[in-house]
């Protein structure tokens, strides 16, 4: 597995397990994690013991989001079956997806803030796993998803829930608060394509797992869902999709949320207003 991420004074790394290095001592013509998007789609990243830099430890590296500006951001709702279920819903037949804006965005250790009581007193934070589109694509079948995706990463998504539940079509204005998307500190790139299913997705509130399960519970599941909205739209370098909830947490201030995707990562955050 190798690593994208930048520094939180925006200084792009690779890294792999044993550390990290600047990102443009192992591509040089690479300026940003968003040049070599691309590069971590097709597998052709260097490995770091071929790359003239020494390894940080990952303990002495302070993260910030690991693309400056991602692109279009997606969500998919209802995607377990299980969470359907718990809050009342129908399974839906195709992928209930949304659109959150880029200033929802904010990087690893958030924090995470409430917004006024008055516009919204219920407030969940959902652990997803992310995918991270690398190369331009349209129309891919779900066969050559691999092949347009740079990478994956944890993310906590949030919903201002008693906004929704006043109207399904204030789904927008409910997932749109800032600092409603925080996203993982590091972009996993894996050496081959990941068996996904085998995967748990954990949302954990105050040290205490709120809601798991596996990828392979999905009613959509990751190659199935970027193919999909494929069809619709071109997909392009930075985009994202928050590939949904085993299931989701009240929170308020003082919690510490965490979103753990085996293999793939975690990413944590305080609450505050």
């Amino acid at each position: 597995m190798k690593y994208l991420a930048r520094t939180t004074d925006g200084r792009p790394l690779l890294g792999d397990g044993e550390g990290f290095v600047p990102l443009a001592a192992a591509v040089p013509d690479a300026a940003s994690v968003g040049d070599v998007l691309p590069r971590a789609a097709s597998g052709t990243l260097p490995d770091l013991d071929d790359v003239p830099a020494d390894r940080i430890d990952r303990e002495h590296v302070r993260f910030g989001p690991p693309l400056s500006r991602f692109g279009k951001l997606w969500g998919i709702g209802l995607n377990y079956a299980d969470h359907a279920g718990d809050l009342d819903e129908q399974r839906p037949d195709e992928p209930a997806s949304f659109l959150k804006p880029a200033t929802a965005v904010t990087g690893p250790g958030g924090p995470i803030r409430l917004p006024p009581a008055d516009l919204s007193d219920g407030v969940t934070a959902e652990a997803e796993l992310a995918v991270l589109i690398g190369r331009e694509c349209r129309t891919v079948d779900e066969e050559a998803v691999d092949d347009v995706i740079a990478g994956y990463l944890p993310v906590i998504d949030m919903t201002a829930e008693d906004v929704l539940q006043r109207n399904p079509r204030f789904l927008t204005r409910a997932k749109s608060f800032d600092s409603f998307l925080v996203v993982g500190p590091t972009i996993a790139v894996p050496d081959e394509p990941p068996t996904l299913e085998e995967l748990t997705v954990r949302t954990i509130v105050n040290e205490t797992v709120a809601a798991e399960n596996e990828v392979r519970n999905m009613l959509f599941p990751p190659r199935e869902i970027v193919s999909f909205h494929s069809e619709v739209m071109t997909l392009q370098p930075g985009d994202l999709f928050s590939t949904g909830t085993p299931g989701a947490k009240k929170i308020d201030p003082g919690d510490h949320v965490r979103a753990s995707v085996e293999t793939i990562g975690t990413v944590d955050a305080p609450v505050v207003r």
